[in-house]
């Protein structure tokens, strides 16, 4: 990555570099479900070559402040790593059971975890409105839920144990954003997230070995798959997102995230083939309302 590429980058306009954002991390399921290789360890590829690709231009534009990592910051990190994994490991398996609808939707339910979980770790006020989001919110998932149990318009082999999973992973990502937000107000955004994705490459390689999933011996098809994951939702994806929190107000962010879902399944529509059923699109545009909800109430 040149230095010429990262310049370019700081130098687009905000929504410009956001909307490519948007996009790319709309690409994450469609590259999941084409990939044939275990679930964990495509999840285990996408942390480990994304961070291979930002480590250089981490050390070469902020070496400093890695010198300046404080253990409190270190183990913050790793805290933040290992919940991010589990976010990648449920998320990522969640796809071979449910519709990508779904899934997409119901793990970008993170917000209302992190608002249902302020008032207790981080001594935050919740308001009404923040209750009525979650209260809309969970009514969505529950209506998903229950279209699941009665087999009324779904895709997959499982769907209830597939949204299960992309709810443990919105979990998880709860906890990766609880546990790095006093981090990220010390730290860079680049030093901070070589620390978070090296620990979360590490507890991926750990559940592979668990798994007993085999670590190479792909075909190349496999590893170019592996690679998008890690250039696409990765670098142009979650990072650029990062770097436009400095440019933009996060409700603006929040908002267009929600994006994702839309992106996804209109992706997966075009080319998987996947018509998300009519009670998925009704609890899932029930579920996003709760989101933007919630999120707007914890902005003002």
């Amino acid at each position: 990555m040149s230095r010429s590429f990262v310049d370019r980058i700081e130098s687009a306009p905000p929504l410009a570099g956001l909307s490519v954002a948007v996009l790319a991390v709309s690409t994450s399921a469609i590259l999941i479900r084409w990939s044939a290789a275990p679930s964990i360890v495509a999840a285990f590829y996408r942390v480990l070559l994304t961070t291979l690709l930002l480590a250089p231009v981490a050390w070469w534009r902020q070496r400093s402040a890695f010198r300046r990592l404080a253990w409190r910051d270190l183990a913050g990190g790793a805290l933040a790593g290992v919940a991010l994994a589990i976010h990648f490991a449920a998320w990522f398996e969640s796809l071979a059971w449910t519709s990508v609808a779904a899934s997409v939707t119901l793990v970008q339910s993170q917000p209302l975890f992190v608002a249902a979980a302020a008032p207790l770790l981080l001594d935050e006020r919740v308001g009404p409105r923040t209750v009525a989001g979650i209260v809309v919110a969970v009514a969505g998932i529950a209506g998903m839920s229950a279209a699941d149990l009665l087999g009324v318009g779904v895709l997959g082999p499982n769907p209830l144990y597939g949204n299960a999973l992309a709810l443990l992973g919105a979990l998880a990502m709860a906890g990766y954003v609880l546990a790095g937000r006093s981090i990220r107000q010390r730290l860079a955004l680049l030093p901070y997230v070589i620390v978070v994705y090296t620990v979360a490459s590490m507890t991926l390689l750990v559940l592979l070995g668990l798994q007993g999933a085999p670590l190479v011996a792909y075909p190349p098809r496999e590893w170019l798959l592996f690679l998008g994951m890690a250039v696409g939702p990765g670098v142009f994806g979650h990072t650029v997102v990062n770097w436009a929190l400095g440019h933009l107000e996060s409700s603006v962010v929040s908002a267009s995230l929600l994006g994702e879902p839309l992106g996804s399944t209109v992706l997966a529509l075009v080319l998987l083939g996947e018509i998300p059923g009519v009670a998925t699109v009704v609890g899932g545009v029930v579920v996003l309302i709760g989101i933007v909800v919630t999120a707007r109430a914890r902005q003002q």
